[in-house]
């Protein structure tokens, strides 16, 4: 069981994390990857078993990392895990990027999706950044 800070409003408010459901970084990226599959669905019928799976799998590469990362017992596994979850975030914003060149999604679309894959990268490094203070205590 894990102690976090809360850093929204009050920084001295704590919340206890009892699974890898309870963490911000999942909940964002669980959103994203719901996004993420839903505009692979719509992507052409010859795309299904070439960039829709593999935006898929990406996707879910994502939530599936932090979810066995927080499951390890060193924080440098879970480190470790984290860092392949960014690494999938890192792979579907290229994905997203030849839907753009393929003309499945607008220039508009891309930078939404774009968006939201940076701000779950930065929630992943902030993520590392706590296990790397916990490890070192």
């Amino acid at each position: 069981m894990n102690r976090i800070t809360s850093s929204s409003h009050e920084k001295t408010k704590e919340r206890t994390i009892t699974t890898f459901e309870d963490l911000d970084v999942w909940k964002f990226c669980r959103e994203l990857r719901k996004k993420l599959t839903e505009l692979a669905r719509r992507l052409p019928d010859e795309e299904a078993f070439r960039l829709a799976n593999q935006m898929i799998r990406a996707a879910r590469s994502v939530t599936n990392n932090l979810a066995e990362g927080y499951g390890r017992f060193h924080y440098q596994e879970n480190i470790q895990f984290c860092r392949q979850s960014r690494a999938s975030l890192y792979e579907s914003i290229d994905h997203l990027t030849i839907c753009l060149d393929d003309s499945y999604i607008t220039e508009d679309e891309l930078k939404e999706y774009r968006s939201q894959c940076i701000r779950g990268i930065q929630l992943v490094n902030g993520y590392i950044r706590y296990l790397k203070t916990q490890k070192m205590k």
